[in-house]
């Protein structure tokens, strides 16, 4: 591989079609279908879909077929195919997503969610970083061993569009594909973070999740608080007593016994080495307000918090009437969206069910108690590496960005990645992203890091091209059997 043409060959690429096409992309407000119940109606995603679609099928690939795949009811996916360019039978898998978190606020003046500008090195508007990068990384980085006629497996490259819904349709899309796919070898992940711009960083764990609306009931209708109070308790109050049972508010230590998991040696150890790497750079990326103190003794401690114990977070509230219009009034009821986080190897379906029971079960007073519109998505821990793996990703860091890789355990979740698990249980994964500091995925002013994202694209192409070195040759057909001459009698 030269890697001094394969770099500029990337750099062109990114420069000259993959960021104006980003751009055109950004500018769809392609809300995923959770934020979006009328998405087909609306068009936006069709529209996002036809704008890769056209960009992928103009790439210089032997063989590429690009097709919009449609199940009835269901977001559409993008199915791509590489015939492969080495004597090898095994496929790669390439994933990513095309639909996109709502607006949020407090976006800085100047930019916006649906505005692409470009400050720098920064790529800024929804989407872009998370996740519509990964279709031009994915394809460039083939596109890229085409062009020094380097080998490679057959790739797969699957794009959907509703990740940010919790990929609903992607388990129908992979059984009706299962066919197609095939065996997979290796999976090429695109959708995971980054700890800084100076390295790859790759994906080991992802945290599970349980999410619910816990709600409180007391009254049949409001009652002045001066009439009330004192004889009935408020509905906030019968909240946070159960929120006790769940979690100590002092520490943040989960409690509930179904949301614990023994750490693996291994991954401890990786968390001590990310700690050493990013420093205070483990939460001094986040927008902490002045004088707040991470939780957590020391920085390892933080790391093995945010990816293999169980966290609890109020994401939205309900029954509390904004400040305006808040009169002396007891309310009958409080809703919180409880956000769960669930250790990698925790069984979420049965921690959710746990979580019901402790929180509904002889509840205060006797208040009406319900935790309702639960759903749970598994975690995920990654095989252990492969040699060839481990030292092509060493190798590959270095050479596109000067430094040697590092690994960590991601705080969020990634449904595909435990279905891809099950599914194919040998195949290697190479989970990793650029979601690094400051760039507030979901959040206000999104960027994608442009520099990270061309490293990252020479990285996945080497990776690629390696593991065709390799991956299973094809069988080949048996030897007609030689038949013995029969003696005349």
């Amino acid at each position: 591989m030269d890697a001094t043409e394969l770099r500029r060959f990337v750099g062109e690429t990114w420069n000259e079609t993959i960021v104006p096409t980003l751009c055109d992309y950004i500018r769809i407000p392609n809300r995923s279908p959770v934020f979006d119940a009328d998405w087909a109606k609306h068009g936006h995603m069709d529209e996002a879909v036809a704008l890769i679609e056209r960009w992928c099928k103009r790439r210089s690939i032997a063989g590429l077929t690009v097709e919009v795949v449609r199940l009835p009811g269901r977001t559409p996916l993008i199915y791509m195919e590489i015939p492969a360019a080495a004597a090898s039978s095994d496929t790669v898998l390439l994933y990513g997503h095309l639909d996109k978190q709502p607006e949020f606020t407090g976006w800085e003046t100047g930019l916006g969610p649906w505005t692409p500008v470009q400050k720098g090195d920064r790529l800024y508007g929804r989407g872009g970083a998370d996740d519509g990068y990964s279709a031009f990384a994915a394809l460039t980085a083939i596109e890229a061993l085409e062009r020094q006629r380097l080998a490679h497996a057959r790739c797969v490259v699957l794009i959907e569009a509703g990740e940010e819904s919790g990929s609903p349709d992607l388990p129908a899309y992979i059984e009706h594909l299962a066919p197609r796919i095939g065996d997979v070898g290796l999976v090429v992940c695109l959708d995971s973070g980054c700890g800084n711009y100076e390295q790859l960083w790759c994906t080991t764990s992802l945290r599970g999740l349980v999410a619910g609306d816990l709600t409180v009931e007391v009254l049949r209708e409001g009652v002045h608080s001066g009439e009330a109070s004192g004889i009935v308790p408020s509905s906030f109050r019968v909240l946070r007593a159960l929120l006790s049972r769940l979690e100590d508010e002092a520490t943040g230590t989960v409690k509930l016994k179904e949301l614990k998991v023994a750490i693996p040696r291994e991954r401890a150890a990786q968390a001590r080495s990310t700690a050493r790497a990013l420093g205070n750079g483990v939460w001094a990326k986040l927008p902490l307000v002045d004088g707040l103190k991470p939780m957590g003794k020391d920085n390892v401690e933080r790391v093995l918090n945010r990816t293999w114990r169980a966290t609890v977070s109020i994401t939205g509230v309900d029954g509390i009437p904004p400040l305006t219009s808040a009169g002396n009034v007891l309310r009958p009821k409080t809703t919180f969206k409880l956000s769960v986080r669930v250790p990698p190897t925790a069984d979420a379906e049965r921690a959710a069910a746990a979580l019901k029971r402790l929180l509904e079960k002889n509840p205060p007073y006797g208040a009406k108690v319900t935790f309702s519109g639960e759903n749970s998505g598994p975690g995920w821990n990654a095989p252990q590496l492969a040699p060839w793996l481990e030292r092509s990703v060493a190798s590959a860091s270095r050479a596109f960005f000067g430094k040697p890789a590092c690994y960590l355990g991601e705080g969020g979740s990634i449904p595909f990645m435990a279905m891809l698990g099950r599914r194919f249980p040998r195949a290697q994964f190479l989970v990793t992203g650029v979601l690094g500091p400051h760039s507030n995925a979901h959040g206000p002013n999104e960027f994608l890091h442009l520099p990270t994202a061309r490293s990252l694209t020479c990285c996945v192409a080497q990776v690629v091209h390696e593991h065709a070195e390799h991956a299973p040759a094809p069988a080949r057909p048996a030897a007609p059997r030689r038949r013995r001459p029969q003696r005349k009698r």
